[in-house]
């Protein structure tokens, strides 16, 4: 069994480079496929410097066609019995493939999620090697000491040399912050210890996730209509059909960001309507409900409230008499589904 590892990027070159790195120094090797979806950066350059180091393929589009087109390509390119979608903003472990690897091995037709951290000091930097920072940023990290911007970066010898030192730097999520940490925390509880739950694909990642090649292309891959959720949606569509979300357990990625706050699927709401055109079914109806639930000052009412997968397992089944309709309007920004 062999796995390659799909990679999306978009005007990211400098953090591709990191990425690119860690990939380079796995135990396990894998082929890569970097889908550039209409850079005007650097990229190409940073890809050409790994000819030779990897074994790569580059595939570059004139203009961007989304996150979900991307990584379609990509898993279209690969020449694995496994393929892994990461993001060009994002570090792997060096033992990443091989977790990912041993995982399938013992489950087939496993759709793997690994552990996703994230590495908030990179927020305010054009290039984490440097700690050259964005332009809107310049100020905030001139203004720093020497010695504060290279707490700041991230560097190709410490992936190489030090990679613990990074480690210790990371926080568990995505993104940083209470909300993201905790819907991680939620998550990961869920895939550990509710391996049986119908609703294990809400605990999809959108890097850091893996499935069997064949399988994946043959139910279509990602939806090219969705640039958020596509991966929820996906492993839904896939665990009908009779993979099974689990964990791989030390697979780790580390999210270098490069924004405040995170990608809230409770203010950007697009994806929801595709979703549930899809999947009419009270579990992604009740999605919504169970993020806002978990939220400070939550508007959901007490009785309505969905702390946990388990808890929107049951809660999808119907059976408590709550019209989820009105709970849904309570939330703002939250648009009504119909059906």
């Amino acid at each position: 069994m062999k796995c390659s590892v799909a990679i999306r990027s978009l005007n990211e070159a400098d953090r591709l480079r990191l990425t690119l790195t860690s990939l380079a120094c796995q135990s396990v090797m894998a082929d890569v496929v970097v889908v550039d979806d209409g850079s005007s950066d650097h990229t190409q350059s940073v890809v050409n410097e790994f000819q030779g180091r990897l074994p790569l393929q580059s595939i570059a589009h004139p203009k961007p066609q989304g996150r979900s087109a991307a990584s379609n390509v990509g898993a279209v390119a690969a020449r694995g019995d496994i393929v892994i979608f990461l993001d060009g903003d994002t570090l792997a472990h060096p033992r990443l493939v091989e977790h990912h690897l041993a995982a399938h091995r013992k489950q087939p037709g496993l759709l793997g999620r690994g552990e996703t951290h994230n590495l908030r000091c990179t927020r305010f930097l054009q290039d984490p090697e440097t700690a050259t920072p964005r332009p809107e940023e310049a100020g905030r990290v001139n203004a720093m000491s020497e010695g504060e911007k290279a707490r700041l970066k991230v560097t190709q010898n410490q992936i190489e040399q030090d990679f613990s030192s990074i480690e210790k730097r990371a926080a568990p999520g995505v993104y940083p912050g209470a909300g993201p940490r905790k819907l991680y925390e939620l998550e990961i509880d869920a895939l550990k210890n509710h391996r049986d739950s119908a609703v294990l694909w809400a605990a999809s990642s959108g890097a850091n996730f893996s499935a069997p090649r064949d399988t994946f292309l043959a139910a279509g891959g990602f939806d090219e209509d969705m640039h958020q959720n596509e991966h929820r949606e996906c492993a839904l569509r896939l665990c009908q059909e009779g993979a099974q979300m689990g964990l791989v357990e030390g697979a780790r990625t580390y999210h270098m960001t490069h924004q405040s706050g995170w990608r809230d699927p409770l203010t950007e709401v697009g994806w929801e309507r595709l979703f549930y055109a899809r999947h009419p079914i009270l579990a992604v109806k009740l999605l919504c409900v169970f993020w806002a639930s978990i939220s400070d000052n939550s508007p959901v009412p007490p009785e309505a409230r969905i702390h946990s997968l388990p808890e929107l397992e049951d809660r999808a089944r119907g059976l408590d008499g709550i019209d989820y309709d009105a709970v849904r309007s309570a939330i703002p920004g939250i648009p009504p589904l119909v059906g």
